[in-house]
């Protein structure tokens, strides 16, 4: 698409995300990337720190390849294989600017880097102009913080819409947060680009029927789903994957991999990635839907598509909270969803209601 060149826009778009960033002169930035990254971020990233006047540095691990399905969008990047000096140098730092592909959001090895006070920036691996297009508005911040507070103090979450998703998700006990794209407290983590509000469900809370329909995405695939999927879900799992077409049959392969793959030994493991990971809605306004379709598949993660204005996310894989591990993992933002909170409606019909 585009060449990756270190263009003015590109650094000042990034210096202006480490500043929302609370760095300062003398900060010390970690520089984190692995042998597959993009290697236009780090560079964007160093010299973004360097122009700020703190002291940089850079480690570059070995990407790991690894037996099993391909993995995509994990969010749990298995470059840091517990290197203790490693980890000791990031957790160390005043901010980790993270250039890893899938990123450490579900990475072991995050406590330990967060105990030590380093707050952590993960760089979707997204082309740079998508980030530049894509940097905070500090307008964001409160509202994801206000909608993070209605999901906490909400007690169930039901999505409904035209297309036949009829889904009801308890709150009790679920772990809830948001995201604006930049951090400036010691020990948090976020992620470029954001604006989204989330819950990691407890264990046995989520239940009915969930249709990906026209134009909704399957963003471990990249791909726009042209036929409808149906999928029926119990008390957590995914029971059946309902659809004709290449769309279900892609689904339904990908998913059904994990039950005997060398990266999931177990069978629990496997059948974890039939499981909720976690629920969500997208509050960026200027993210768009359409996006993907102007990117060719390496220069797209899709984070812009996890975080448009008005789109249910629901994604299937690891859920911590719950208890349930595994690497296989499907983000699927819907549109035209309604999202009610202890009925009062947070998004009606695709459309946020701020």
């Amino acid at each position: 698409m585009l060449q990756e060149t270190l263009e003015p826009a590109w650094v000042a778009a990034f210096e202006a995300v480490l500043a929302r960033c609370a760095l300062k002169p003398g900060d010390v930035v970690a520089v984190l990337s692995e042998s597959q990254s993009r290697p236009v971020l780090a560079q964007l990233a160093r010299m973004a720190a360097a122009r700020m006047g703190c002291q940089c540095f850079a480690i570059t691990v070995p990407t790991v390849f690894e037996a099993g399905p391909a993995v995509r969008s994990t969010g749990a990047s298995t470059s840091l294989r517990q290197l203790a000096p490693v980890i000791g140098a990031l957790s160390a730092s005043t901010l980790v600017v993270d250039c890893t592909v899938e990123g450490l959001m579900h990475a072991p090895e995050l406590p330990a880097i967060l105990s030590g006070g380093a707050r952590v920036l993960y760089v979707s691996n997204e082309h740079p102009e998508a980030l530049a297009r894509l940097a905070p508005d500090p307008s964001l911040e409160p509202l994801v913080k206000s909608h993070v507070k209605r999901l906490r103090a909400a007690r169930t979450m039901r999505v409904t819409s035209a297309a036949g998703t009829d889904l009801t998700i308890s709150l009790g006990g679920a772990t809830c947060g948001g995201n604006w794209g930049y951090t400036t407290r010691p020990g948090t983590i976020t992620h470029w680009p954001g604006g989204l509000a989330l819950a990691f469900p407890a264990a046995n809370s989520v239940n009915g029927t969930l249709v990906l329909a026209e134009g909704d995405v399957n963003l471990t695939f990249k791909r726009y789903i042209e036929r409808p999927i149906k999928l029926r879900i119990e008390d957590d799992f995914i029971t059946s994957i309902e659809g004709a077409g290449l769309d279900a049959d892609l689904m339904r392969s990908y998913i059904a991999a994990w039950d005997d793959s060398p990266a999931d030994s177990s069978l629990a493991a496997g059948r974890n990635a039939y499981a909720v990971s976690h629920v969500g809605y997208g509050l960026n306004a200027a993210a768009r839907w359409d996006s993907m379709a102007l990117y060719d598949k390496r220069d797209f993660n899709g984070t812009e598509l996890r975080a448009f204005a008005g789109n249910f996310l629901y994604s299937t894989g690891a859920n911590e909270v719950a208890g349930r591990y595994t690497r296989g993992h499907f983000d699927l933002p819907l549109r035209n969803c309604t999202v009610a909170l202890d009925g009062v409606r947070v998004v009606d019909a695709g459309k946020l209601v701020t």
